[in-house]
């Protein structure tokens, strides 16, 4: 009855507070977890489910007037809650959203949180092919890539962009090409996983809330792999995102070593 009351009450009530950030990837990065433990947190209000896909829908911008009405529906906020935000890991991967974000909101705070970009393609691919969304071998699927994904252009590809998604640099430049730096905070996987504490409050300290509490470790949406990435596999996409690893590191002044062990 008071859920119901709440949604009618939206439609002549307009929402008055504009969301102030977003967990905007990388999709098997993270986010997941992130996303838990920021709900834990009393003076933040995330969206009431994960992966809102607001500025990846291209349904609302096709007028270019978006009715952002439908986003803000997301948000129940309370007197309590200092901070709103949401995690959508497709906003950091699809080309247009950067731009749509800040239209919404030029002071909106992005939060990244980057994983070795070899686990991170067979940890999508195990993902897709556990959904019945992709049927061919990782070995297959990664060497098909380019012409697969050709289907969805002028877009990005939802679900075969395994290499693509690891790209980091090119998505992190066309972020910061809207938002200053200051405005971006990257993180690392393994940090997360490893010292959940620090890197949490990291989290706080950038959104301006108050320090994390009795952290305990979470291990969410960890999916159990049918097999495991082959040396083969692991020495094909080493050769590819050697490269790419070492400009991640140039940029963010990070030791990504073990990413290419």
């Amino acid at each position: 009855m008071r859920s119901t009351v709440k949604k009618i009450l939206r439609k002549f009530i307009p929402f008055t507070r504009t969301v102030d950030f977003v967990l905007c990837g990388t999709q098997k990065g993270g986010t997941t977890a992130l996303d838990a433990y920021l709900r834990e947190h009393p003076e933040l209000c995330m969206a009431n489910r994960k992966e809102v896909h607001f500025f990846d829908n291209e349904e609302h911008f096709a007028n270019r007037n978006p009715d952002y009405s439908k986003y803000h529906a997301y948000f129940s906020p309370k007197k309590t809650h200092k901070v709103l935000g949401e995690a959508t890991p497709i906003y950091m991967y699809w080309d247009e959203s950067p731009k749509r974000i800040f239209k919404y909101n030029p002071e909106m705070k992005l939060i990244i949180i980057l994983r070795n970009p070899i686990e991170r393609a067979y940890s999508h691919w195990n993902m897709e092919r556990s959904r019945n969304a992709d049927n061919l071998s990782f070995r297959d699927a990664i060497n098909t890539e380019n012409e697969r994904c050709r289907e969805a252009l002028p877009y990005q590809h939802r679900v075969f962009s395994y290499i693509d998604r690891g790209h980091y640099v090119d998505q992190l430049r066309k972020i910061w090409e809207y938002f200053p730096r200051e405005q971006v905070l990257v993180l690392k996987n393994e940090d997360l996983k490893q010292n959940p504490y620090d890197t949490l409050n990291q989290v706080a300290n950038f959104l301006g809330v108050t320090q994390f509490n009795n952290i305990e470790g979470k291990n969410v949406h960890s999916r159990p792999y049918e097999s495991h990435i082959s040396p083969e596999e692991k020495t094909f996409l080493k050769a590819i995102f050697d490269p790419e690893i070492k400009e991640l590191e140039a940029e963010l002044q990070w030791d990504c070593s073990e990413w290419l062990k």
